[in-house]
């Protein structure tokens, strides 16, 4: 009974919450050129901030290395074993046509850093400059590296406009927010079993981002027109894909004045600005900064709704959605651009994974499953 008990509080001190049973976080570990901390909070009755390990290597090792080439090949062979995954179950859960994701990947080689991104997932650079106003004094500005893809951004409106100049109603303004088709529909999930009895499911779906992995019935138009899936949802008129899965992608040499990297899901940055994020990682230790990044834009989803940080983490996870989003943060410091100012020396060394636990809840209260995020040796975020 005691060893029951201990391990949910061993990892709430240790690499589990500090206290918010639906956070989860590593404060630091090594990489081959820094240290990096790792933070996730769970809003949604299903953690949403999820993904699975992607083929970069593997094309980079067929390539002779890494390249934009090799960077696409990999996205696109993401997306293509998901519509083959969906094409095989989707008779079976018709849900999983509306099942679509964001990707960021970071990958750093030599002294060139590469950022590829779908959705609005974000990268951020911590940089170094002069003050001009001051002799010898210097200040650190954030640098995004990434494109939202989401139309709530003007820009991303007219693109996709300009990409669908014979449809109108592309995008929509719906109840204050701007939407792909104006999708915000009730899907009805019905399971039949062998007695002809049956559950019915409902959620709602809303379409932001302009690209993405999966979400099939805004790219495939026979889905929509399938009677199967008219079953469960209102058809989509389509007469070709509304979302793309190309990514855009980055790439960049690493100066001796950036400092670190954020990568985070949309839930930080809901929350707070580059700005903010790259001033709470400069001015806090290194030690638990990804959590601290999470704190901060909790703390500020409570302080919108007129409450403190300890009365939402009290709030259960699904309920918790209303308040704020999934969020996780990834914080890369490039001390080898710095000649390690950490005081380690270059290093090489092989560097275990990282995983991030599918489900924050089930893995504070028991052994948990950790195959979400992962931190791999050869400097892929």
């Amino acid at each position: 009974m005691l060893e029951s008990c201990y391990r949910p509080l061993e990892r709430c001190f240790g690499g589990g919450g500090g206290g918010d049973g639906l956070l989860w976080h590593m404060d630091l570990k090594p990489h081959a050129s820094g240290d990096y901390s790792i933070a996730v909070v769970q809003a949604n009755s299903s953690l949403e901030d999820q993904g699975q390990q992607w083929k970069l290597e593997k094309f980079a090792l067929e390539q002779g290395g890494l390249s934009e080439e090799v960077i696409r090949k990999a996205f696109d062979a993401t997306e293509e074993e998901f519509l083959l995954l969906v094409k095989r179950s989707w008779l079976a859960q018709p849900e999983i046509i509306s099942v679509g994701s964001c990707c960021l990947v970071g990958a750093i080689t030599k002294d060139l850093l590469y950022v590829a991104n779908l959705g609005d997932s974000r990268a951020v650079l911590g940089r170094q400059v002069s003050d001009g106003r001051m002799t010898n004094a210097s200040m650190v500005v954030a640098e995004r590296l990434s494109t939202d893809h989401n139309v709530a951004v003007e820009e991303v409106r007219k693109e996709v406009k300009a990409l669908h100049p014979d449809d109108s109603h592309i995008v929509v303004l719906t109840r204050g927010v701007w939407r792909i088709k104006g999708i915000i529909q009730l899907v009805y999930i019905v399971r039949e079993f062998s007695d002809k009895a049956g559950i019915v499911q409902s959620h709602f779906t809303a379409h932001q981002v302009s690209r993405s992995i999966g979400d099939v019935y805004l790219k495939k138009p026979e889905f929509n027109r399938d009677p199967m899936f008219q079953r469960y949802a209102f058809p989509i008129p389509l007469k070709r894909a509304v979302v793309s899965a190309e990514p855009s992608i980055l790439i960049r040499k690493l100066r001796p004045q950036d400092l670190f990297l954020i990568f985070a899901s949309d839930g930080l940055w809901e929350q707070l600005t580059d700005e903010a994020a790259v001033d709470i990682v400069l001015k806090n230790p290194r030690a638990g900064i990804a959590k601290r990044l999470v704190r901060a834009a909790v703390e500020e989803a409570a302080r919108k709704r007129e409450m403190r940080y300890d009365d939402i983490k009290r709030i259960e996870k699904g309920i918790r959605r209303h308040f704020h989003d999934d969020i996780t943060v990834i914080v890369i410091y490039l001390d080898q651009q710095q000649g390690s100012p950490n005081g380690r020396l270059k290093d090489h060394r092989p560097v275990d994974c990282t995983s991030a636990p599918v489900d924050i809840f089930s893995f504070n209260s028991d052994e948990g499953d950790t195959s979400s995020i992962r931190i791999l040796p050869e400097q892929s975020y």
